[in-house]
């Protein structure tokens, strides 16, 4: 499947919204109750839609079904601007009950129609790679999808800590040692 640049990037932040969500500092487990919190806070943060969708999306987790996976999949390949009215896509996935009340606060919105196909659409992304997505998604869909990613055993020839102090001298940071 071949992501859009819009669903590349967001699925990316979407699953780093989740982990930043999934504990406290301690290490707690805490993720079902940051949802619920955000899920009470749904109405407030539709603002963010527009600027940050995949940080209103995640109240979305966990409560939609795909009814219909290839037609989903066929929208990971689009960008916005491209996207059906929600009236389309509505009979893909089917909300828990919960969900279809926030569904229907983010309808009432401008751009609330693309912020549930972009949701939906980052949810099935992140059960579909169960919550690991770790770059492209290939043609095939392989288990094998970071073969393309370089090694970090590879060399460059240069060393990382090098190049970094190199990087920070640029800035105008002195050298040390």
């Amino acid at each position: 499947m071949m992501l859009s640049a819009f669903f590349e990037d967001l699925t990316k932040a979407y699953q780093a919204e989740l982990e930043d969500l999934q504990s406290d500092s301690e290490g707690n487990d805490i993720l079902a109750s940051r949802l619920k919190s955000k899920r009470a806070q749904f109405a407030l943060m539709m603002p963010m839609i527009e600027t940050d969708p995949e940080m209103v999306a995640v109240a979305f987790h966990g409560g939609v079904d795909f009814t219909n996976p290839q037609a989903l999949t066929m929208l990971l390949g689009e960008e916005p601007d491209d996207f059906p009215a929600w009236a389309d896509v509505a009979d893909t996935v089917q909300f828990e009950s919960w969900a279809q009340k926030l569904a229907e606060i983010a309808l009432q919105e401008p751009g609330g129609e693309r912020f549930l196909i972009t949701t939906v659409c980052l949810e099935y992304l992140h059960e579909k790679s169960n919550g690991s997505y770790q770059g492209t998604y290939s043609q095939a869909d392989s288990d094998d999808a970071v073969d393309g990613v370089e090694s970090d055993d590879e060399e460059d020839g240069r060393d990382l800590e090098i190049e970094g102090a190199d990087w920070l001298e640029q800035q105008g940071f002195e050298r040390l040692g």
